[in-house]
């Protein structure tokens, strides 16, 4: 598969089969560059402005936005289950969805918007991912100690870090990814990539952690 961070919590997950999945695609009140990405499914973890743009994808995407399983391609399976935007329960921004997607022999992991640490059951279900795309700015979401605590719990073996400040937001009360990746040997490190290649084979030779040049 082949898999671009189009910015913030969006990323472009293309199948060897075509299947364009699109997670948490944002609107034009972020900031960002807006990209109408074609996409036959999108992935909405809330329905936030930052989160469930979906109107500005190609296409007519299939979107999944509540707990559950779902087949939407024969060589696609996404479980979906509940988690909480903040770490009072959802007392203070509610809910936000975990997904898992399992395609090509891989798991990938998307925590949307995750606002405190996995508890057991959630841990279990997402364990060992190939792919882990996790929200690190901290304020709206959790921050880089505890996606590090995360990501090592899930054993994750490519992180993909997101939900960070950028120069697009420089007025988000977040931090950028620097906190996050000051937690890894600069070795494990991969910077300024447009994409990545990702096949069952290959996972050994991935980096660790990999920060993704934004999308322009």
């Amino acid at each position: 598969m082949l898999i671009q961070h189009i910015g913030h919590a969006e990323f472009l997950i293309i199948t060897e089969s075509g299947v364009r999945i699109v997670t948490d695609p944002y609107d034009a009140s972020c900031g960002y560059p807006l990209h109408r990405t074609a996409a036959d499914i999108a992935l909405v973890s809330h329905h936030h402005h930052d989160h469930d743009a979906v109107e500005n994808l190609k296409g007519e995407p299939r979107v999944i936005d509540k707990a559950g399983q779902y087949t939407p391609e024969p060589d696609v399976k996404v479980t979906v289950m509940k988690g909480f935007h903040d770490d009072e329960q959802g007392s203070k921004r509610g809910e936000t969805l975990l997904f898992l997607i399992e395609t090509e022999g891989l798991r990938v992991v998307h925590l949307g918007d995750l606002g405190c640490l996995l508890d057991e059951a959630q841990l279990e279900q997402l364990k060992n991912p190939d792919v882990l795309m996790i929200p690190v700015g901290g304020f709206y979401t959790i921050d880089a100690d505890q996606a590090k605590q995360i990501a090592d719990q899930l054993n994750a073996r490519l992180i993909l870090p997101m939900h960070y400040k950028t120069e697009y937001n420089q007025e988000w009360p977040i931090s950028g990814p620097e906190a996050f990746l000051e937690l890894y040997d600069t070795k494990e490190i991969c910077q300024g990539a447009e994409a990545v290649r990702v096949t069952k084979e290959d996972m050994e030779c991935q980096a660790k952690v990999m920060l993704f040049s934004a999308m322009r």
